[in-house]
């Protein structure tokens, strides 16, 4: 379906979704009208103030809260109230810089952070923007995302990639993020035998850090066979089947360490029989449940520490280096590109082909 979206209802205020004005050469977008339905639309090219950069998007990672949202609307607080413009693991190329940035150039190829903290509230100070209160993240309601020809961004968050890796590789970036920030939140060590509940996405580059970062005792647990092969063919020592062995039983106390990305609450609640006495516990996956049982007395009976991890913060420039560097491989998680018109399909197939989509990429 084409409709053309009336620039005046994008004018959600802080961050300006994207800038899209009135009046200035169309661009097309890729609108969630309603729960899935997808419009492709013609908007205003975005302007560029000051501090930001004009970049040509090249490639769009869907992810988990794409499809939630294309699914359901809405994810927790944040609803979809008006059309809103998908996609927040992106890359692209620099086509217009504003007058106040001097570290980036037209041409530039880059990669975008996707969260714009506020820069002045005690985490923004402290480091750790990922829990800015006022933080405005791409592709989260009323923000607009990337799965659009342009965007214009904060310049500070947007970061050069060498001319060997691909746009693909660079969107994703934010997903390798998460599983960077993960890792160094554990506190894990070389040494440590590790499970990682989930063999999505975040799961799987989850895995490739602990393995770039000499790690290399880890189980991956998942409940899709495709993906527990995934799992064992990026480097994992053993990777099983949730359905076919009762985890409970057979790894009791059995980890130092455990990632759970899956977003599952029954895996969530599992975390505290797997982890070994002394060992740590770092929650990644959001599930849909506010409230999920625990084993109290087997956290303080083991000692265990648990961490949550909300995004990340300063990990994108470790994030280039690891895949530039060739200690971190991308390009396996890459399952099907998709043009911008046909992001529905794209939405559809990470949504419905979880035993052939790992990361399902639109190209705009």
């Amino acid at each position: 379906m084409q409709v053309t979206i009336d620039p005046s209802i994008l004018g959600f205020g802080l961050y300006v979704v994207n800038n899209f004005i009135p009046g200035v050469r169309s661009v097309k977008a890729a609108f969630l009208q309603a729960t899935r339905q997808i419009a492709i639309s013609s908007v205003a090219r975005p302007k560029v103030g000051r501090k930001d950069v004009l970049v040509r998007v090249r490639s769009v990672g869907v992810c988990a809260s794409d499809i939630h949202y294309y699914e359901h609307g809405r994810i927790g607080r944040y609803i979809v109230d008006e059309p809103l413009i998908l996609g927040h693991e992106s890359a692209g190329e620099v086509v217009e810089i504003g007058s106040d940035v001097t570290h980036l150039s037209e041409g530039d190829r880059v990669t975008l952070e996707p969260g714009i903290p506020c820069k002045s509230c005690k985490y923004c100070l402290t480091g750790r923007y990922n829990l800015c209160e006022s933080v405005c993240f791409m592709a989260t309601p009323p923000v607009h995302g990337a799965f659009v020809e342009y965007v214009s961004h904060p310049a500070d968050f947007c970061f050069k990639i060498p001319d060997e890796m691909s746009f693909d590789e660079a969107a994703l970036m934010e997903p390798l993020s998460v599983g960077l920030f993960a890792v160094e939140r554990s506190d894990v060590r070389i040494g440590d035998n590790v499970a990682i509940i989930g063999a999505g996405p975040i799961g799987l580059v989850t895995l490739l850090v602990l393995k770039a970062q000499g790690i290399t005792d880890v189980t991956v647990f998942d409940a899709v066979e495709s993906r527990v092969e995934s799992a064992e063919q990026l480097g994992a020592r053993a990777a099983f089947n949730v359905h076919q062995c009762d985890l409970a039983v057979n790894f009791d106390s059995a980890f130092d360490a455990v990632f759970e990305t899956a977003g599952s609450a029954e895996a969530t609640a599992l975390t505290t029989r797997l982890v070994s006495r002394g060992g740590s516990i770092t929650l990644v996956g959001l599930v849909a449940e506010n409230t999920i049982p625990f084993n109290s007395n087997e956290i303080v009976d083991k000692g265990v520490d648990m961490r949550g991890v909300f995004r990340y913060a300063n990990t994108y420039p470790r994030a280039i280096e690891l895949v530039s560097s060739g200690l971190i491989d991308l390009s396996p998680l890459v399952s099907r590109h998709f043009p911008l018109d046909k992001t529905a399909d794209a939405l559809e197939f990470a949504r419905n082909a979880k035993d052939r989509c790992i990361k399902a990429i639109v190209t705009p």
